[in-house]
């Protein structure tokens, strides 16, 4: 029996060689210094704030160098596949403005290096398994589970490494006869990798984010097919891909450089040129006095439904991220406020080698400026198309008062130092509630009077200032004149410096009176302009507000 009987018995149908597949995936044709990058998530969860750094990571150094963005379904777990996640993934990069120029989904296959779901692509990666075998760089191992995990229980014990590999590797030496025979027999196995490495030389691997490091050669026997499904491990699917799709450059999280070694030893069996790699900082968090890695469990905004949940822009979140991967972007934007991300000269050198502080009051800042450059519509069309998804009651009530929600939205919106009220969607309802006689009417929230405490004085001014002094059409130059006049009438200085020079001879000042008033009307002492909040409401409205003051 040779190596060959064994590949053959292993996989009788598979006719196919490597070569084949170096012909049917022959190098790109892209112009020099071109990226091919690929963002490559598991379907095992739903995306998350780290998934999301690599794929802008990966866009923008594909983008700006004329290269390849493709997404590939890495779902060889499939035990444990959550449904619904890959729906997730392509729906949040498509509403983060991230477009794939190859991919697969839901039967569409665009480029053509595909498959694009690793589990379809299981005869490519037998042929490469098939190839090990012949060559004698790969073997079927029958250890049971039990029993690895009792070396692995002995190795623990005895405080050496942990892993397969020398006198643990049982099957590694196993004659060919007898695994035939076994195979022959029905007896499970796997595969493993058959590594010539030596643990105690070293070899140097330059990582472009953090430079040249040294590491142990591999010589773990690692498994690289799976004897329940025969799909190959992530660590071999991973070589084949990345070498039949032509990526160039990998972004993944910190986490895999443990696995350099292993990769390192693979393509050098296959003789194949090893992508770039470029391996991401962990993403911290603030929590009180100390600061941790971001947690998928403890944290909420460790995944992206929190962003669409809570209505931030695409482009707040993208920004954010951005801003953490290089320390430079933020200095790039203030030069180049309008230009798309994806313009941005991403730096490997320039990312945080000690982890990336990711701060939810940095988003929010972010985001209300953003949200303060929009046109009123346009806000206006954002909010509704949020309320649609989350909030229902909010997106009729919103659709049934279109005009007065967009006159909101644009007070002190075009100006040179616009407002900034809102850093999200959903904390637009109840920073505008005030505005709509529905939930005015129904709401049992109490009046907080501040600077005038007694509500007969504040039903008082509201009064005679709406049915003596208040008319529509009165400029805002008129508006608050009548406003002083008003003061005036009622016992308050109509300046606030006559007030300080004498407040002895005044119940308070103009101030005092506008801020009864804005209470009076809104439930609020904070709100934009009072001057166009009351164009909006209407004298009427306002009228029966008051009343229900005096009721209350």
């Amino acid at each position: 029996m040779t190596t060959k009987d064994l590949a053959n018995l292993i996989f009788p149908n598979i006719t196919k060689t490597i070569e084949d597949y170096e012909k049917e995936y022959p190098e790109r044709d892209l112009k020099e210094g071109a990226k091919v990058v690929r963002f490559a998530p598991s379907p095992t969860g739903f995306m998350h704030i780290g998934n999301m750094m690599s794929a802008t990571i990966n866009y923008c150094l594909a983008k700006k160098s004329g290269g390849v963005f493709f997404v590939r379904n890495e779902d060889t777990d499939q035990a444990r596949t959550v449904e619904g996640a890959v729906d997730f993934i392509h729906n949040t990069l498509k509403h983060y403005g991230i477009y794939p120029d190859e991919y697969e989904y839901k039967g569409e296959v665009v480029g053509n290096y595909g498959p694009y779901i690793q589990s379809e692509r299981k005869e490519i990666y037998h042929a490469y398994v098939k190839h090990l075998i012949e060559i004698g760089k790969a073997y079927p191992c029958f250890m049971s589970k039990e029993e690895v995990d009792e070396i692995r229980e002995n190795q623990a014990q005895a405080k050496k490494r942990i892993g397969i590999y020398g006198r643990y590797a049982r099957c590694r030496n196993m004659s060919i006869d007898e695994a035939y025979e076994k195979i022959k027999n029905g007896d499970k196995f796997v595969i493993r990798f058959k590594s010539s490495g030596d643990f105690d030389e070293k070899f140097v691997f330059e990582e472009l984010n953090k430079g040249k490091m040294e590491f142990p050669m591999n010589d773990l026997d690692f498994p690289i097919m799976k004897s329940e499904d025969l799909l190959p491990t992530y660590h071999f699917a991973h070589l084949v891909d990345d070498h039949l799709m032509r990526t160039t450059h990998v972004v993944r999280g910190e986490e895999w450089i443990s696995s350099v070694p292993i990769h390192y030893e693979l393509f050098k069996t296959f003789g194949f040129e090893m992508p770039k790699y470029i391996h991401n900082s962990l993403i911290l968090k603030k929590d009180g006095d100390t600061i941790r890695k971001i947690s998928k469990r403890k944290d909420p905004e460790a995944l992206m439904f929190y962003y669409t949940e809570k209505g931030y822009p695409a482009s707040a979140v993208i920004e954010s991220v951005m801003t953490i991967a290089n320390s430079n972007y933020e200095e790039w934007r203030t030069q180049n406020p309008e230009a798309p991300f994806y313009e941005f000269d991403f730096n490997p050198k320039k990312m945080s080698s000690s982890g990336a502080l990711f701060d939810l009051d940095k988003l929010d800042n972010i985001s209300k400026n953003i949200i303060s450059k929009m046109k009123a519509k346009d806000l206006y069309e954002e909010i509704a198309k949020w309320a649609s998804e989350y909030d229902k009651e909010f997106e009729s009530l919103i659709r049934e008062n279109k005009d007065l929600v967009i006159g909101f939205l644009n007070i002190e919106r075009e100006q040179s130092k616009p407002r900034k009220d809102f850093a999200h969607y959903s904390e637009v309802k109840d920073k505008i509630w005030y505005m709509f006689n529905e939930l005015f009417d129904k709401s049992d929230k109490p009046y907080e009077f501040k600077t005038i405490d007694k509500k007969s004085d504040v039903y008082e001014l509201a009064s005679v200032y709406l049915n003596d002094f208040y008319r529509e059409e009165d400029d805002k130059d008129t508006w608050f004149s009548k406003i002083k006049s008003l003061s005036e009438r009622l016992g308050y200085a109509k300046e606030v410096k006559e007030y300080k020079e004498n407040p002895d001879n005044y119940k308070g000042h103009v101030g005092d009176v506008s801020t009864a008033l804005r209470i009076a009307i809104t439930k609020e002492s904070m709100t934009p302009d009072l001057y166009m909040i009351m164009k909006l409401l209407g004298k009427q409205e306002m009228l029966k507000r008051i009343e229900k003051l005096q009721k209350s």
